[in-house]
């Protein structure tokens, strides 16, 4: 460092790589904007396949009345809050998984692929300063995608449905100035829930040169804690896997907001997260940059 401050008066690290400088990378990059308008596009293409099918179920009322028992997606239509707690369910498990790991596996591995990681070192860029600046940006353009997704829901679902309290599946409703709240919790959770996944994307990123080995292998190990978690004969085990907790944000959904479920999951995914990015980092100041 005494070394750099002789040669180039005025150098501090702090000031390398600025948040707004990737931030602008990282915005114009092809795939944010494809992701941007797939998340965005979700909520119509729902609203046209329920105009066409009559109703969630396929009738006119929304229900084929097999039985008396009511899921979320079978009340979407009842107001835009209930659509966009539709939307936010039907893509929790998986489709909001893939921008998180797009984000936080792209973000090392592609300046690799280019051949640019070290000319950046080079510049010089400390290199906890770009993990730290990549790794705020890939947050940040992760909870924006898993934010777009239920915002344009519910804009779409109110001027399709109208306005009013969102129809619990478990009877009654919470009152329409209640339910922007609710959603806002059920949306942070959820991006709580998937630091998980920005973890092993971001870790893997910080090892592989091949963004797509990097983002696959998030998703793939994701996909792997789903499955586990379907195996109840492991019971109680289940408790430490953060796919048992994905859906806890439906408690924010109910009259009386339940904090259990929501504290549990959080805490373990936060728990994998801590450690994720703490390996990340202490690989990348041992590894060799050659690319």
């Amino acid at each position: 460092m005494s070394a750099v401050q002789e040669t180039a008066p005025g150098y501090r690290a702090n000031r390398t790589l600025p948040l707004r400088v990737e931030a602008l990378r990282q915005w114009r990059r092809r795939r944010t904007l494809v992701m941007a308008g797939v998340l965005a596009a979700l909520p119509f293409i729902m609203i046209i396949a329920f105009a066409v099918g009559g109703g969630p179920d396929g009738g006119p009322g929304g229900r084929d009345g097999r039985d008396g028992r009511v899921s979320l997606i079978d009340t979407a239509t009842a107001s835009g809050a209930n659509f966009a707690a539709t939307c936010l369910f039907v893509s929790a498990g998986f489709l909001l998984v893939v921008p998180v790991a797009l984000f936080c596996g792209d973000t090392v591995a592609s300046e690799a692929g280019w051949s640019s990681l070290r000319y950046l070192l080079a510049s010089p860029v400390p290199r906890a300063r770009l993990l730290w600046s990549k790794l705020v940006v890939a947050l940040g353009f992760s909870l924006a995608a898993i934010v777009l997704l239920p915002v344009v829901a519910l804009a779409a679902g109110t001027a399709a449905y109208g306005w009013g309290p969102l129809r619990l599946p478990t009877g009654g409703a919470l009152a329409a100035a209640d339910t922007v709240p609710r959603l806002a919790l059920a949306a942070a959770f959820v991006f709580v829930s998937q630091l998980v996944t920005a973890g092993l994307a971001f870790w893997l990123s910080t090892r592989t040169d091949a963004p797509l080995g990097a983002v696959g292998g998030a998703v793939g190990l994701t996909i792997v804690g789903n499955v586990l978690d379907a195996v109840t004969a492991l019971g109680s085990w289940r408790e430490f896997l953060p796919a048992h907790w994905q859906f806890a944000w439906a408690d924010a959904l109910q009259p009386q907001l339940e904090w259990g479920g929501m504290v549990k999951g959080a805490a373990v995914s936060v728990s994998y997260a801590v450690v994720l990015f703490a390996l990340a980092f202490r690989g990348f100041s041992r590894k060799d940059i050659v690319s």
